[in-house]
């Protein structure tokens, strides 16, 4: 078993909406390195032009599809409804695969519905857009770190697309492929390519719909939910912890730091167990406008063992300091996590 699979598996569990949208909707794409005979290189202009369109077709646009996210060999499926009434943003995302989830967003507040044990997690978004949404992104600092050039063109999900690659100039981050509806601007896929041009994760629209979305569709599909057990998780969103990141890669900038009360992992043979109750976990969130890579600090109530681990793009660094534990995530090469691991530091404040 994977030495930081443990702690992994707590902060998800104790952080099921936030954590599981950051995971399956923070992603974002990835290109290759230029392919022989490509088009010539963007200018700043044109790339500031795409991230627009593709952040204003997903907050702006009515639409309705399922989708596939691959990471290594997980493939998981599912079905998202977005649509705007006046200034209000209304989405439904449904987890296909696995223990069913449901969750309901109305601008930044988000409603997780769990049938199997009859609860219910509310909470605000934390992270700045999902997919089909991305990051907003500065086109002068985008191309100081990537060189972005068109792609070729094509068809996804039954429309014609029009496609942009970012290739990164170091080794403290991926590549980006997007793929976008050629008239709208709605982002169809996106793919992350490693140092070795290898696929390691995507997401794919499979079947979606542009327009033409009835309200009543992103309503809740749970519509009894008479003694279900309702938690508000909401962390508190301004806080500082003391701890910083010295050495974060060229690019990279705080874009927001939280804290959440969280409950303690349940004793077992692996990992030794905690004692009953919660604890506070702080989670530092850096971006590049592209990728994100999170830094959680919490006590160290467990007997974990130190180690890196792998899944698709994402790679997690977990380690012990002083007292506390700290868990570094992000869609990065390992490179960039083992950097920002080493660079952690706690200031009196």
């Amino acid at each position: 078993m994977n030495p930081a699979r443990p702690m992994l598996t707590s902060l998800l569990r104790a952080s099921q909406c936030a954590l599981t949208c950051t995971l399956l909707f923070g992603f974002l794409a990835a290109s290759p390195a230029h392919a022989d005979g490509g088009d010539p290189l963007v200018e700043q202009r044109d790339v500031q032009g795409w991230l627009k369109k593709i952040q204003s077709a997903a907050q702006k646009l009515n639409y309705a599809g399922t989708f596939v996210y691959q990471q290594a060999n997980q493939v998981r499926a599912s079905r998202i409804t977005h649509f705007v009434d006046g200034r209000n943003e209304l989405e439904k995302l449904e987890i296909l695969d696995g223990r069913p989830r449901e969750y309901i967003r109305s601008n930044e507040d988000i409603t997780c519905y769990i049938p199997e044990n009859r609860s219910i997690l509310v909470e605000k978004r934390t992270t700045p857009e999902f997919f089909p949404g991305m990051l907003a992104a500065n086109a002068t600092e985008i191309a100081e770190h990537y060189d972005v050039k068109k792609g070729e063109g094509g068809r996804v999900a039954g429309y014609e697309f029009s496609s942009i690659e970012l290739t990164p100039r170091d080794n403290l981050r991926y590549g980006y492929r997007l793929w976008t509806e050629k008239n709208s601007g709605l982002l169809l896929r996106a793919q992350i390519i490693n140092e070795r041009h290898e696929v390691v994760e995507q997401i794919t629209f499979a079947q979606v719909v542009i327009g033409g979305i009835d309200k009543n569709s992103v309503r809740p599909t749970f519509a009894n939910t008479f003694g279900w057990h309702v938690e508000n998780v909401s962390p508190n969103q301004s806080y500082q912890s003391g701890w910083s990141v010295n050495a974060v890669p060229p690019g990279f900038a705080k874009i927001h730091e939280i804290r959440r009360s969280v409950p303690n992992a349940p004793a077992n043979l692996l990992t030794g167990g905690g004692p009953p109750g919660v604890h506070d976990v702080s989670q530092l969130v850096f971006s590049d406008g592209l990728a994100a890579i999170s830094v959680f600090v919490e006590p160290s109530l467990q007997n974990r063992v130190e180690g890196p681990m792998q899944q698709g793009a994402m790679n997690i660094i977990g380690k012990r300091q002083g007292d506390f534990w700290l868990t570094v995530v992000g869609e990065v090469p390992a490179a960039a996590i083992r950097q920002v691991a080493n660079s952690i530091e706690f200031k009196s404040r």
